[in-house]
């Protein structure tokens, strides 16, 4: 595994963000996104920012495979994961905002896929070695994603509400997944390093289902909320290939 590894995952995701823009779908939200962070993870990698670049990068590839799989298995009317078949459902209405389609993918991603990713490269013991690149892969996500959320008024101008209405934005929605999840995804790494791969399946069925709920929570949070959401979606912008440039830039 080489860093041609993570350039063939920017290319893919490329042909992602680019069959969105066609459609039009808002499925290319969560791809735009995930085509920059993977840039700059690229860019730190060659920087040598990590403990072991060949680790990271193969992390990085088998991370982002997960998520393409899940999007071939929904775009040709199969079932994904669980987690990713909430994201694609609230990618295909109308109603959720930018942000929150945003952090249903990062929801399935982070919480099921990461931990998933990082057990298959370093299984058992050997995982453990891996910790301190994980929280720098993490830290790097966090920031990119909080910064694209700062920008996203171009296109979402009444995002400031969620300040009003569900307390600061990257608190309610970022925060609570990247933070949250970090953590959740090296638990289910742990886990899954300590098991036989006989015993994966069952464990991550287990954790999909859990993810799935709280990627269903997001979509629907609470009673109140949503009627403040659906005032920022009336001013968001419908314009689709517009928003995937601001959220890829």
């Amino acid at each position: 595994m080489s860093i041609t590894e993570v350039d063939r995952v920017i290319e893919r995701l490329g042909e992602v963000v680019d069959w969105s823009r066609v459609e039009p779908s808002r499925a290319g939200y969560f791809a735009a996104l995930y085509r920059m962070v993977t840039i700059a993870v690229k860019e730190r990698i060659l920087a040598g920012d990590f403990d072991d670049a060949e680790r990271m990068a193969r992390l990085d590839a088998v991370f982002a495979q997960r998520y393409l799989d899940a999007f071939d298995r929904w775009q040709a009317g199969e079932a994904p994961t669980a987690s990713w078949q909430v994201a694609f459902d609230g990618a295909a209405r109308w109603r959720p905002i930018v942000v929150q389609q945003l952090v249903a993918g990062i929801n399935a991603h982070i919480n099921l896929d990461l931990g998933i990713a990082a057990a298959t490269v370093a299984p058992g013991d050997s995982l453990h070695g891996l910790r301190d690149d994980f929280r720098r892969i993490n830290s790097l996500l966090a920031g990119l994603v909080n910064r694209v959320v700062d920008d996203i008024g171009s296109v979402s101008p009444w995002i400031w509400l969620l300040d009003r209405i569900g307390g600061r934005k990257d608190s309610w929605l970022i925060g609570f997944s990247i933070d949250r999840a970090r953590d959740e995804a090296w638990a289910l790494a742990t886990t899954l390093a300590g098991l036989p791969e006989a015993e994966w399946p069952a464990e991550i069925e287990k954790r999909d289902r859990k993810i799935a709920g709280l990627g269903r929570f997001l979509y629907r949070p609470g009673y109140f909320l949503p009627w403040g959401l659906l005032l920022i979606r009336l001013k968001e912008s419908s314009d689709i290939p517009r928003v995937i440039d601001v959220l890829g830039d």
